[in-house]
C-alpha cells in the first residue's frame, strides 16, 4: 500500500516569503533605530546641559503612569470577562441567534479574552500617562498657607489635590463602566442573561457580578458629585468666578444630597446581589436621576431667578467680595498702592524742576523703529542681523544710570546651499550694540555707547561671540581637538569694507553633545537628515553639535512646567553676554479667582496673538529668572519667588535644578527687570479689579481699558514702556514699566485718561511695587489717542511734516508716544523719524513732539521742545541738550518765518531734490546694467541728497 505526501511548496515561494520576512525585520529595525536615535539625542542634549534628571523624571513618571493605567484597565476588563464566562450556565438552552454568535466567537474566544483587555489597556495607559504631572504635583504638593472662604481648605487642595481626585474617579469610572459592559455582553452571549419577550432572566452568578459592578459605579458617581461641590469655587458665572449665592444655598447642598442618594442606590444594588430583586435599585436609580435634575439644575435655577435676580447686587455682594480678594491675590495685585493724582494742565515755566532726574532720562530712541538704523550703521556685513524690535535695559556709565537700547549682532547666514559653509563656517554672531536711550547726534543717528567689531565702548571686556541667540541656525558643528585643525569658523570681518579678509576662531566651550564616535554621528545624521555629519572630514572627535539654540526654547525644555515670557532680552553680565528669560508658574485652579487667557492678555503692537491658544489661567507668579549664556548655552534657573508653592512643588519633583536667588550676582541683579507679559496680565485684571467695593464692582460703572496704539489705525493695545522715572509717591527714580487706562465703553473709546499704572523694575526692596495713579472723574485729561490726534491736526506740525515728506522722497515715522507723570501733570513725548523711501534708507530722529495739557511743542530736540512747551524754561535738562540746533529757527513754532531768497534755502532744497532724482535714475540704470558698484554709489548719492533736503527744510522753518 502506497501513501502520497503533500507537494512541497515551490522553492521560489519559500524564497519570496523569506525575503518578505527579512524586509519586514529590516524595516522594523530601521524604524526602531529612528525612534531610538530621537530618545538618545535627547539624553545627550539634557546630559550635556546638566538637566538629565528632568528628562529621566519625565520618562519614568510617564512609564509608571502608563503601567498603572494599562494594568488597571486590562486586568479589570479581563477579570470581568473571565468571571462572566466562568459563571455561564453550562446547560442553558439558547436561541438560534445566540448559537450563531457563539459559533463565530468561540474559535477566537481565548484571543479576544486577552486581546480586548490589552488593546483597551493600551489606550487607557497612554491617556493616564499624560496625567503624570498631576500625580507628581500631588505627591510633592506644598501648602499655600491660605484657606478658601467656603470650605476652609488650603488652596493647595484645589491646585494639587482636587485635580487628582477627580481624575482618579473619572478613570476608575471608565474602567468599571467598560468592565461592566464587557461582563454584560459576555453574560448575554453565553446565556447568563436571557431575554424572552418581555421577560429578562438573569442567573444568580451573573446577577451578583453585575449588581456589584453597578454598585461600585454608582458609588464612584456619588464621589464625583461630592467633589463637584469644590469645583464650584472655580466655576465662571456671569458676574463672578467662584461660589455665588445660588451655589451656596442650593447647588452645594444639593450636590451633597445627590451624593448621599447615590450611596443609598449603591446599597440597593448590593441588596439585589443578595436577594435577587431588581425593583429597589431600579427605583433608586430613577430617584437618583430625578434628584439630580431637581437638586442639581432646577432648584438652583429657581433660587437664582426668583430670589437672586431681584436683589442680585446685595445678595451677591459677599461673594463678589471674595472674588475680588482672591483675584487680586492670585494675580499679585493685592498690594497695589493707589493714589489720587490731580493732573495739572497748565504748562508753567520751571514746572519740571522737581523732576529733573526723570526729565534727563526721557527715552527718545524708539526700540521698535531703530532696528534698521542699527543694521545700517552697525551690521558691518550682510551675514549679521539685528532683531526687528530691540530691547530696553539700563547700564551705569560714569556713575550715572543710563536707559539703553540694546541689540545683539546675531548671525544671518548667507543665501547658500553649502552645508559646509552653513554648518561649519558661519556659526555665530558677534557682540552687542547699545545706544543711549535719551541721546542722538546732530544727524538724527543714535549715540552708541557700545559698537563696532571688535566691540568697544562703555561695557568693558566681555566674551562677544554669540552661539546661542534668537536667530541662531538650526544647528552648527563647532570645536576641534587642540591644535589639530585650523580655525575655520568666521569670527568677525577684520579687513576693509571691500576686503573678504576675516578673523577665524574655534569654539572652545561646552555647548552641545560631542560627536566623538561614529554611532553618535549616525544618530545626529538621522536627526537632522544630513549625511554630511557622518561623512565630513571636518567632523571629528573634538566636534560638538549645537542645536535648540533659542533662549526661550532652551528654558522651556529644561523647565517644562514654566510658562516663559514672550521676550528674552540680552545683557552684558560678569564678562558674558547672557539672555535673561522670565518664567512663570501658573494654574487655572485657584478658588474664586477670575480666569483669563494669557495669550489674549499680552497681545499688543509688540506681541502678536497666538492662534488657537489654550492657556487660561487664574494665578500667576514670576517665580523664575533664567539666564542662557550666549557663548556656550548654559541655562541657569534662579528661584526668584522662593515662596511660590507651585515652584516649591516643582523643585521637589526636579531636585537640584533650581538655583537659589542668593547666588545671583550683583551685576545680574542690576539687569533684572519686571517682565512685560506679567505686567500686561496684571494691567488687564486691574482694569476691572481696581474696584474693591463689591456693589460698585457689580454696577460696572468704573471699568477701564488699555488705550489702543495711537500711531496705528488698527485696534491693538498700546504696549507698556520701560523708562527710568520717579513715580509720584516714591522716594527716588527707578527703572519703571508703565501703562495707562481709559474708560471702557461699548462704542467709540472715550479718550480721556482715568489711570496710570507703574511698577518698579529695579531689584531690591521695591521691586514689583505697583503704583496706580487714579485721576479724578471730574477732570478731563487727554489720553494717548487724543494727544496723537492733537499732534496730527496741529497746523504747524502738519505743515512741517508735509515739508519733510515733500515729493514722496521721504517718509515720516511717528515713534512711541510716552506718557510721564511729571510737573504735577502728564507730559507726552513722541520722537519723529524721517526715512528715505528708496535705496539704502533707515530712520533718522529729526523732531520731537511734546504735549502738556492742551499745549504742544515741536522742535529739533527734546530739550528745546520742553523749554518751548513750558514758557521758555522747563526747569530741567533733557538728555539731548548737547545736540546742535539751527540758531536761526524761531523759538515759537507759530511765528511766521521770513521768506527765503531765491538763491537761499529754497534753492538748496530744489537742488537737493533734483540731485535725488538724478541719483534715482542712475540707480535704476545701474541695476539694469547689473552694475552693483554703480548702484551702491547711486544709493549713497540719494542718501546725501535726502540729508541736504532735510537740512534745507530745517533751515527754512
Amino acid at each position: 500500500m502506497s501513501t502520497t505526501r503533500p507537494a512541497a511548496p515551490p522553492a521560489r515561494s519559500r524564497t519570496r516569503a523569506a525575503i518578505a520576512i527579512a524586509a519586514a525585520i529590516v524595516a522594523a529595525l530601521v524604524i526602531a533605530f529612528f525612534v531610538f536615535s530621537g530618545f538618545y539625542s535627547d539624553v545627550l542634549w539634557f546630559d550635556q546641559l546638566g538637566f538629565l534628571g528632568v528628562l529621566t523624571t519625565r520618562w519614568a513618571s510617564f512609564a509608571v503612569m502608563f503601567g498603572i493605567g494599562f494594568v488597571a484597565m486590562a486586568f479589570f476588563v479581563w477579570l470581568s470577562i473571565a468571571l462572566a464566562f466562568r459563571a455561564r450556565p453550562v446547560y442553558a438552552k439558547l436561541n438560534s441567534q445566540l448559537d450563531r454568535y457563539q459559533q463565530v466567537i468561540e474559535p477566537l474566544r481565548k484571543v479576544a479574552m486577552i486581546g480586548i483587555p490589552l488593546v483597551l489597556g493600551l489606550f487607557m495607559g497612554v491617556s493616564t500617562a499624560t496625567r503624570w504631572e498631576t500625580v507628581q504635583q500631588f505627591l510633592n504638593r506644598t501648602p499655600f498657607g491660605e484657606v478658601d472662604a467656603q470650605f476652609g481648605l488650603d488652596i493647595a487642595f484645589y491646585v494639587f489635590e482636587l485635580p487628582l481626585y477627580r481624575g482618579v474617579i473619572a478613570y476608575a469610572s471608565a474602567v468599571v463602566l467598560i468592565a461592566g459592559l464587557a461582563a454584560l455582553a459576555t453574560s448575554y452571549i453565553y446565556g447568563g442573561i436571557q431575554v424572552t419577550g418581555r421577560e429578562v432572566r438573569v442567573t444568580r452568578r451573573a446577577r451578583v457580578q453585575l449588581a456589584i459592578t453597578a454598585a461600585i459605579y454608582i458609588v464612584l458617581q456619588g464621589v464625583s458629585i461630592w467633589l463637584d461641590q469644590y469645583a464650584t469655587l472655580t466655576d465662571e458665572k456671569s458676574i463672578l468666578t467662584g461660589v455665588s449665592y445660588a451655589d451656596d444655598n442650593a447647588t452645594i447642598p444639593g450636590r451633597a444630597i445627590i451624593a448621599g442618594i447615590a450611596v443609598l442606590v449603591a446599597v440597593f444594588f448590593l441588596v439585589t446581589a443578595i436577594i435577587g430583586r431588581w425593583r429597589l435599585p431600579i427605583i433608586g436609580t430613577a430617584l437618583l436621576i430625578v434628584s439630580g435634575l431637581v437638586l442639581g439644575s432646577i432648584y438652583p435655577a429657581i433660587v437664582d431667578r426668583l430670589q437672586v435676580q431681584p436683589s442680585q447686587g446685595s445678595l451677591e455682594a459677599p461673594y463678589i467680595e471674595e472674588n475680588i480678594a482672591a483675584t487680586r491675590a492670585a494675580y499679585g495685585i493685592d498690594d497695589v498702592e493707589v493714589q489720587s493724582y490731580s493732573a495739572q494742565t497748565d504748562a508753567e515755566p520751571g514746572a519740571l524742576r522737581d523732576d529733573a532726574e526723570t526729565t534727563a532720562n526721557i527715552r527718545i530712541l524708539d526700540p521698535a523703529q531703530v532696528s534698521p538704523t542699527f543694521a545700517q550703521l552697525e551690521r558691518v556685513r550682510q551675514y549679521y542681523r539685528f532683531a526687528g524690535h530691540l530691547d530696553v535695559d539700563r547700564y551705569v556709565i560714569d556713575d550715572v544710570t543710563q536707559d539703553t537700547v540694546i541689540a545683539v549682532r546675531e548671525l544671518n547666514q548667507r543665501d547658500t546651499d553649502s552645508w559646509y559653509t552653513n554648518t561649519l563656517v558661519y556659526t555665530h554672531g558677534y557682540g552687542v550694540v547699545a545706544a543711549y536711550g535719551n541721546q542722538r547726534d546732530a544727524g538724527g543717528e543714535p549715540q552708541f555707547l557700545e559698537s563696532g567689531i571688535p566691540s568697544s565702548g562703555e561695557l568693558g571686556e566681555y566674551e562677544p561671540r554669540v552661539y546661542f541667540g534668537e536667530y541662531s541656525p538650526t544647528y552648527s558643528i563647532v570645536g576641534a581637538p587642540d591644535g589639530q585643525t585650523p580655525d575655520i569658523e568666521i569670527d568677525y570681518p577684520s579687513g576693509s569694507e571691500d576686503s573678504e579678509s576675516n578673523a577665524t576662531t574655534t569654539f572652545t566651550g561646552e555647548g552641545g553633545p560631542e560627536l566623538d564616535g561614529i554611532f553618535t554621528r549616525l544618530v545626529y545624521a538621522l536627526k537632522f537628515q544630513a549625511e554630511e555629519i557622518l561623512l565630513s572630514s571636518q567632523v571629528n572627535d573634538g566636534s560638538q553639535i549645537l542645536y535648540d539654540r533659542d533662549p526661550l526654547t532652551r528654558v522651556k525644555k529644561v523647565a517644562p512646567y514654566l510658562t516663559v515670557d514672550s521676550d528674552a532680552y540680552p545683557a552684558v553680565v560678569d564678562g558674558r553676554i547672557v539672555w535673561i528669560v522670565d518664567g512663570y508658574t501658573t494654574t487655572a485652579s485657584y478658588p474664586y479667582s477670575t480666569l483669563q487667557s494669557l495669550s489674549d492678555a499680552i497681545v499688543d503692537t509688540n506681541t502678536l496673538p497666538e492662534p488657537f491658544a489654550i492657556d487660561d489661567i487664574n494665578y500667576i507668579r514670576n517665580s523664575v529668572k533664567a539666564t542662557v549664556d550666549a557663548y556656550d548655552g548654559t541655562v541657569t534657573l534662579y528661584a526668584w519667588d522662593e515662596q511660590d508653592p507651585i515652584l516649591k512643588t516643582w523643585e521637589a519633583i526636579y531636585p537640584g535644578t533650581i538655583t537659589p536667588k542668593s547666588e545671583m550676582s550683583d551685576e545680574l541683579l542690576a539687569h533684572v527687570r519686571y517682565p512685560a507679559d506679567l505686567f500686561k496680565v496684571q494691567r488687564s485684571m486691574l482694569a476691572t479689579y481696581h474696584v474693591t467695593d463689591p456693589v460698585e464692582f457689580y454696577n460696572g460703572t468704573d471699568a477701564w481699558a488699555t488705550p489702543d496704539e495711537p500711531t496705528q489705525a488698527t485696534e491693538v493695545a498700546q504696549p507698556p514702556y520701560y523708562l527710568t522715572m520717579q513715580v509720584p509717591g516714591t522716594d527716588a527714580p527707578a527703572f519703571t514699566l508703565y501703562s495707562t487706562y481709559i474708560p471702557r465703553t461699548t462704542g467709540d473709546s472715550q479718550n480721556i485718561l482715568t489711570g496710570y499704572l507703574a511698577v518698579n523694575s529695579d531689584a531690591g526692596e521695591d521691586y514689583g511695587k505697583l503704583t496706580l495713579l487714579t485721576l479724578p472723574k471730574d477732570d478731563t485729561v487727554s489720553a494717548p489717542g487724543q494727544v496723537q490726534a492733537q499732534f496730527n491736526s496741529d497746523d504747524v506740525v502738519a505743515e512741517t511734516l508735509n515739508i519733510l515728506e515733500r515729493g514722496g522722497s521721504t517718509e515720516v515715522i511717528r515713534g512711541n508716544l510716552l506718557t510721564l507723570p511729571v510737573g504735577g501733570g502728564l507730559l507726552y513725548v513722541q520722537p519723529v523719524y524721517v526715512q528715505a523711501t528708496g535705496g539704502t534708507s533707515y530712520p533718522l530722529l529729526r523732531k520731537v513732539l511734546v504735549a502738556f495739557g492742551d499745549q504742544i511743542a515741536f522742535e529739533d530736540t527734546l530739550d528745546a521742545a520742553l523749554d518751548e512747551l513750558f514758557g521758555g524754561d522747563s526747569g530741567a535738562d533733557a538728555g539731548d541738550t548737547d545736540v546742535p540746533t539751527d540758531p536761526t529757527a524761531p523759538t515759537d513754532p507759530t511765528e511766521p518765518t521770513e521768506p527765503t531768497e531765491p538763491d537761499g534755502n529754497l534753492t538748496e532744497l530744489q537742488q537737493a531734490l533734483a540731485d535725488y532724482q538724478t541719483a534715482l535714475a542712475a540707480r535704476e540704470a545701474a541695476y539694469a546694467d547689473n552694475d552693483l558698484v554703480a548702484a551702491a554709489q547711486a544709493d549713497q548719492d540719494m542718501q546725501d541728497a535726502i540729508e541736504r533736503a532735510i537740512a534745507a527744510v530745517d533751515a527754512a522753518q
